[in-house]
């Protein structure tokens, strides 16, 4: 097997390659952001030249870890490329004296993270909405992230994310919470958006409808966050896949607080 190396900004058409063969929705500057989060965390296998199979890993602080963009080449599947970028990815954690991981497991993906001691923690509803007219409030970008309340909602300190997200299109809401989006490969997507009210979220959602009211809108949803799915089917919005949100801890990780019913919507699956 060809050792695990990192890869940087050079190997973008590669790693494209990967994420288009998979129909996933994600950017060149989605994968630019993650390289900047965490350039050392940034995993691949070469195989004849070519970049065959992907992961990353985010440290979110001494708090969290994210894995995501775990990708393998269909013709080179079934060769434990994925098992071996999970093993560095998680040996590149520890390292740095995180106590917990999570990730996003897609149904393919789920067996090889359970085998790793990975256990379900909630689901991650994917939702569509087709393009369509929606009034919405004109709310202003961003001016200061409210780094409190996103840290009690997402339980680690991801202020790097946020700083990199909040430029590309932001609202404040009015009530002290927020809403990010960007564009997609395949729709625009809403998210991350935390708020403390069911009518916040409410307003932020149609701040971004409005805006995107020609476009294909993505969306995914925590299963624990029952007033974020019952949104999501009033403004129209249709189930297209669901995964498993997993967690890792080990023996002496502290307790890990979160509050799932603030988040609206998460930052996507590469980055929590």
């Amino acid at each position: 097997m060809s050792p695990v190396r990192v890869i940087t900004i050079d190997d973008l058409p590669a790693v494209m390659r990967l994420k288009e063969a998979a129909g996933w929705n994600q950017t060149e500057q989605d994968w630019r952001n993650v390289m900047r989060l965490e350039p050392e965390g940034c995993l691949g296998v070469e195989c004849g030249g070519q970049i065959v199979a992907t992961a990353t890993a985010v440290c979110f602080g001494k708090d969290l870890a994210w894995i995501g963009m775990v990708l393998t080449d269909p013709a080179w599947r079934g060769k434990g490329f994925a098992r071996c970028l999970m093993r560095e990815a998680l040996a590149f954690i520890a390292a740095r004296g995180v106590g917990r991981v999570k990730l996003d497991a897609t149904d393919m993906g789920k067996p090889l993270y359970c085998s790793l001691g990975f256990e379900d923690e909630t689901t991650v509803e994917r939702l569509g909405r087709a393009p369509g007219p929606c009034e919405g409030p004109d709310f202003p970008a961003l001016g200061e992230i409210p780094y409190a309340l996103d840290r009690e909602a997402f339980g680690a300190d991801r202020a790097k994310l946020l700083e990199l997200l909040a430029p590309l299109e932001s609202a404040c809401g009015p009530d002290g919470g927020y809403a990010m989006g960007r564009s997609g490969a395949k729709a625009a997507y809403f998210g991350p958006c935390v708020s403390r009210s069911r009518d916040e979220a409410r307003q932020l959602l149609r701040w971004f409808l409005a805006r995107h009211a020609g476009e294909t809108v993505y969306w995914d949803v925590l299963g624990g966050n029952p007033d974020a799915l019952e949104l999501a089917v009033e403004f129209g919005f249709e189930p297209l896949r669901k995964l498993s949100r997993q967690s890792l801890g080990g023996p002496a990780a502290p307790p890990f607080v979160h509050n799932d019913r603030l988040v609206f919507g998460i930052a996507g699956f590469e980055f929590g």
